[in-house]
């Protein structure tokens, strides 16, 4: 009923091995693990920021359409209403209709009024070539 294990020595000392010592044993074995989480930690950070490059370019299309253009800039006024004036880093003023299906919030474009901060704005061209915006940030 018991299975026991018999361990020849004599078969260590016929092929000449020899117990190595543990210091010298750690490193070649510590490197290769140390180059595998390396490998493995690097692949997840390629795929992760080609993953958001990825819905950075293609986001816009998704939620808004194909039609949608992009404009950068600052905000140099703000009103009536949600309406504003943008200005781009070739220093063109495009003015904006913000109308009920636009997703810009008063008081953050306010803040980016009043910090001069940059702004993307997510448009379409609408009839009589009035940029209408589908979303602030």
């Amino acid at each position: 009923m018991y299975n026991y294990l018999r361990i020849d020595t004599d078969a260590q000392i016929r092929m000449g091995d020899t117990l190595k010592d543990a210091s010298s044993s750690f490193l070649p074995t510590f490197f290769p693990r140390l180059l595998a989480a390396f490998c493995v930690l690097s692949l997840i950070g390629v795929l992760s920021l080609s993953c958001i490059l990825g819905v950075a370019l293609i986001g816009p299309a998704l939620s808004h359409g194909d039609n949608v253009d992009h404009a950068a800039g600052q905000i140099v006024s703000i009103g009536p209403g949600k309406n504003f004036v943008l200005l781009t880093a070739t220093g063109q003023r495009l003015a904006f209709q913000c109308k009920a299906d636009c997703r810009a919030s008063l008081e953050h474009m306010l803040r980016h009024l009043s910090e001069h901060a940059h702004t993307d704005v997510y448009y379409i061209e609408g009839a009589n070539k009035t940029l209408m915006a589908l979303d602030v940030d």
